[in-house]
């Protein structure tokens, strides 16, 4: 009876998305964006739940994984807008960054690279335990260390926490991303020692030291640009436009030369936050349009998670959430009094970098597929990674902003601060 009941209820939502879609697929996106919009803010109200989790979550309900109302090429129209609210955040994440502190500080950066080394090699040695290939267990661990770049920034401008846990969160969310984008350079190199693929390993390494420097000498490039064009313009009201419009510049050309997205912008937020100071305007850039385009982009990352095969995968599913969650844990524990935190703050860290996404692979591919990325990995490791990765990417508003309210209360009232503005 239970199934009958839900049966007719995902035809009766289907037909009306199918008849919009047949209009235009733009239509039927944007149907469930407004679903969204209503679900998050019931949750927020009702429940004091992030947003952002209503967001992901009414994605996740209409995705082929679940009722199927949308599929993944309904989102193909809307790419070029998604591209834009990520270039964005990426890039206020670089003008948030300090990377004096890590001079500063030296314990904190042997935390940012033993964390990611730490949870990395945790879940390698899970996955081969259980009897993963170890070639294809290592590019999965390499892309499980990272933190989620994005979900830790948009969920920061919902809350706009304010501490030590928050800062570090920052900084180390924004180095194992990079790592992970270097170990997706590598990997053809990997596959070749191990016979999974043909070309030339020099060739293949030489490919991807000219990705990584390209895309810094980009980054560098694009911030000394907005410094001294924004010398030249006195405009105030329209500086963050010509911001905005050389960071989507710099997004398209290192898409187009075949660099690193995310590289680039980092640095270029981090070099025009060094040389612009409080002249850099970054937040809001567009107003209600950039809280529109934050709302689309955590839809997408919804209709874009996957749980194929779960059944059969789920060991190596809680094997690559377990040995993450243990090695960052072993890694900030490790590092915290040397560092200046206290194990309170120390708990929260390692709680608040267990969000994954697909995004740090995503802003060095070619495609939206992970697969073509890691050619001679396992596909059914891959796929493990993948519904680990969703799982880890639903709940992470939740994983980012629960410790940093409840254990060492570093948020405020976020009712002050919403998304919506």
């Amino acid at each position: 009876m239970y199934q009958q009941l839900i049966d007719w209820f995902v035809n009766v939502l289907r037909a009306p998305l199918a008849g919009l879609r047949g209009a235009d697929p733009v239509l039927g996106l944007a149907l469930v964006v407004l679903a969204a919009l209503v679900l998050a803010s019931a949750l927020h109200r009702r429940l004091r739940l992030p947003r952002l989790l209503g967001y992901l979550l009414v994605g996740a309900i209409a995705s082929p994984a679940l009722l199927g109302l949308l599929q993944r090429t309904d989102i193909d129209p809307w790419k070029p807008l998604i591209d834009l609210a990520v270039a964005a955040l990426v890039f206020e994440l670089g003008t948030r960054l300090r990377p004096r502190w890590l001079v500063d500080n030296p314990w904190l950066a042997a935390c940012s690279a033993l964390e990611a080394a730490a949870a990395g090699g945790a879940v390698w040695l899970a996955l081969v335990a259980l009897g993963a290939p170890s070639p294809s267990a290592a590019a999965a661990a390499a892309l499980a260390a990272a933190t989620s770049p994005v979900i830790t920034m948009a969920t920061f401008l919902e809350a706009r926490p304010r501490g030590q846990v928050a800062e570090r969160l920052l900084m180390l969310s924004a180095i194992n991303s990079a790592l992970a984008i270097l170990a997706v350079k590598l990997w053809p190199v990997l596959a070749h020692t191990k016979g999974l693929s043909g070309p030339d390993p020099l060739a293949l390494l030489a490919n991807a030291s000219i990705v990584i420097f390209g895309s810094l000498l980009l980054g560098l490039a694009c911030g000394v640009l907005i410094d001294r064009l924004g010398r030249l313009h006195d405009e105030p009201a329209t500086m963050p436009v010509l911001q905005l419009a050389l960071v989507i510049l710099a997004a398209l050309l290192a898409i187009a030369w075949g660099l690193s997205p995310f590289i680039a912008l980092l640095v270029a937020g981090m070099t025009a936050r060094s040389r612009m100071r409080h002249r850099l305007m970054v937040q809001p850039y567009l107003g209600s349009a950039g809280a529109a385009l934050t709302v689309m982009l955590f839809v997408s990352f919804g209709v874009l998670s996957t749980l194929q095969d779960w059944r059969a995968l789920w060991p190596w599913v809680l094997a690559i959430v377990l040995a993450r969650l243990i090695g960052k844990g072993i890694a900030i524990f490790a590092t915290a009094r040397p560092s200046g935190l206290s194990w309170r703050q120390a708990t929260a860290l390692t709680l608040a970098l267990q969000p994954m996404s697909s995004l740090s692979v995503l802003l060095v591919a070619d495609s939206f597929g992970w697969r073509t990325q890691l050619p001679g990995a396992e596909p059914a490791v891959i796929q493990a990674l993948l519904i680990a990765t969703t799982l880890m990417q639903l709940s992470g508003p939740l994983w980012t902003l629960w410790p940093l309210r409840r254990i060492v209360d570093e948020t405020g009232d976020d009712d002050d601060n919403p998304v919506e503005r």
